[in-house]
């Protein structure tokens, strides 16, 4: 299986059309913040074109994006923002949309306390997809988190002063439950891989400046990911 992921579009896709074989790809993930403070319409506006290359997506809001956004998203029955999809029985996807709390008042910010209440309640529902699932090669479902607000102490929410501005409850999730990946976002100078334990978390930046994931899930259940 194959799947791409990325995000922080701000309604600018960039040359998204250019990443290899995104058409044939089993799945594409948005992370957040499609629009710029930006409507319904917007996201669709954008959805659209991405619907158009490939009708296999899961998305949710970032911290850009208005919260009426999430609803939207949910008519469409593909928002993983506090929920989780089990896809093709080969995977299972969980996702924690908008951000912590951040000095500009964005539209769509949490405290800690309510992002590790919406990540326990997507791993609670990823947790009965898994366990009721039949794997379709009969290993494990692996778990993918997509927070598009990165986990703090890491080299993916590091500002250019050298802060990190990360939420700790999304790293405290990650240290307890330890998928096998993250996909985050948010600082878009924080491009790069890190470690937590023995989940891999990547940010690939602005899809704009031709940040993407490429996540590849072997027969086993095996997850590998690269920022490309």
């Amino acid at each position: 299986m194959r799947i791409i992921a990325f995000g922080d579009i701000h309604m600018s896709l960039g040359a998204f059309t250019e990443i290899p074989d995104i058409s044939s790809a089993d799945l594409i993930v948005l992370t957040g913040d499609i629009t710029n403070y930006g409507s319904q319409k917007d996201a669709r506006d954008i959805l659209n074109q991405v619907l158009t290359m490939n009708p296999h997506v899961l998305a949710q809001v970032g911290n850009l994006d208005e919260f009426a956004i999430n609803a939207y998203l949910n008519a469409l029955n593909i928002n993983i923002h506090g929920q989780a999809r089990l896809f093709r029985r080969a995977v299972c996807i969980m996702g924690c949309g908008g951000s912590n709390i951040t000095p500009f008042a964005t539209p769509t910010e949490f405290s800690e306390k309510e992002l590790r209440t919406i990540l326990d309640k997507g791993f609670l529902q990823a947790r009965t997809y898994i366990e009721l699932a039949e794997p379709l090669e009969h290993h494990e479902i692996p778990l993918i988190l997509v927070s598009h607000t990165p986990p703090l102490d890491t080299e993916l929410d590091t500002l250019p002063d050298g802060s990190h501005v990360g939420s700790r409850a999304v790293r405290n999730f990650i240290e307890e439950n330890q998928p096998p990946l993250c996909i985050t976002g948010h600082i878009h100078e924080a491009k790069g891989s890190d470690m937590i334990g023995e989940t891999l978390v990547l940010n690939p930046g602005m899809i704009e400046h031709g940040g993407w994931v490429e996540v590849i899930i072997d027969k086993k259940g095996k997850v590998s990911a690269t920022v490309q």
